[in-house]
């Protein structure tokens, strides 16, 4: 499930704040250059990435794998028009490029999260976002980070429980309310124990986060992120 995972690639060596601000730049890059020259330039840019973090394109699609449908279901949709000839291919060609987009910017989250741990990403957004704000954020985003891997760890138990139990032979209307009637059970479970967490280890507001500080390996990073940036306002 996508989470941190310890190692000593590049990506992990690398100041969270300069791969905050690669991913944003990645981001608003994509977003201003949604062609073939631009998505080539920035598939090219993924993969190295990827290498950076160690980490297989198949592996990054596979922790997507559940937006992928979200994806394919846009262009899709184009091709089909209301009257003849029924089927345009030319319609889907922006969606398609829109969602190649989406993708791209989700490989490179990917790689973030991978290679980040939780205490370190709490502590930049709070660096870069000062006062309750940014503890507000970084409070948010461990959480999630923390709350959301154990939520679709139930979801994939509930439903291995189901098959085990023949439900697949049950219609997927049934199928699915089963699975969503005990998702949201369990999720109210954990959000309840994990409010009972937090009292029990007197969470903090404002913790000492750790120290952070940019290296010479961070540099190119950030220039990096400067190049993205203006290369979307060009």
């Amino acid at each position: 499930m996508l989470s941190y995972e310890s190692g000593d690639s590049l990506a992990h060596r690398l100041d969270p704040r300069a791969k905050l601000a690669v991913q944003v730049g990645f981001a608003i890059a994509a977003f201003a250059h949604t062609t073939p020259r631009g998505l080539a330039i920035l598939t090219v840019l993924a993969g190295s990435v990827l290498a950076a973090a160690r980490l297989s394109p198949a592996a990054a699609l596979a922790e997507a794998r559940y937006a992928l449908p979200f994806l394919v279901v846009g262009p899709a949709i184009a091709v089909l028009t209301l009257g003849p000839p029924w089927i345009a291919p030319s319609q889907a060609v922006a969606p398609a490029l829109a969602s190649y987009r989406v993708l791209l910017v989700l490989v490179v989250s990917v790689v973030y999260v991978r290679t980040t741990r939780v205490r370190d990403s709490r502590a930049a957004i709070q660096r870069l976002v000062p006062g309750r704000p940014g503890r507000f954020l970084g409070v948010g985003v461990a959480l999630v980070f923390r709350f959301l891997p154990v939520l679709v760890a139930d979801l994939s138990r509930t439903r291995a429980a189901m098959r085990a139990r023949l439900g697949s032979e049950r219609g997927l209307v049934e199928r699915m309310e089963i699975v969503t009637s005990a998702g949201i059970r369990r999720a109210f479970g954990r959000a309840d124990q994990l409010g009972v967490a937090l009292r029990a280890r007197c969470f903090a507001w404002n913790p000492t986060l750790p120290h952070l500080r940019f290296a010479r390996r961070d540099l190119p990073v950030l220039g990096l992120a400067a190049a993205l940036v203006g290369w979307a306002l060009v």
